[in-house]
């Protein structure tokens, strides 16, 4: 691969899934933790419940929707988010591991718990 191209394709995959726990790292909402409501894999960002919350103007639609303020959350980059282990209530980088049946999963790199249920 020449340096400078651009890979064409899918975009690489996050060790963090939708409903881990997850604690920000870096940012505004540092040291915050919340549930990974979803993975946006095409922009390697995620969004966490009730954090980094913006406020969007919306328009009246009719009787049935009423314009005004929402707030709602907003995505963080993936890389200022790191998994929380249950076992070590920590942050925690995550690794992976084939188990004897042939599958495979994600354990902590701290305490060699499996992540996965």
């Amino acid at each position: 691969m020449k340096a400078g191209v651009a890979r064409v394709g899918r975009p690489p995959r996050s060790k963090i899934r939708k409903n881990d726990t997850v604690m920000v790292v870096a940012g505004r909402e540092r040291g915050k933790t919340g549930k990974v409501l979803r993975v946006i894999r095409e922009k390697n960002r995620v969004v966490i419940e009730r954090l980094n919350m913006v406020k969007r103007h919306q328009k009246a639609r009719g009787a049935q929707a009423p314009g005004g303020v929402l707030e709602k959350e907003a995505s963080i980059d993936l890389s200022n988010v790191m998994l929380m282990c249950e076992r070590c209530n920590a942050p925690v980088r995550i690794g992976g591991r084939r188990l004897e049946d042939g599958t495979g999963t994600r354990v902590c790199r701290r305490c060699g718990e499996v992540i996965d249920r």
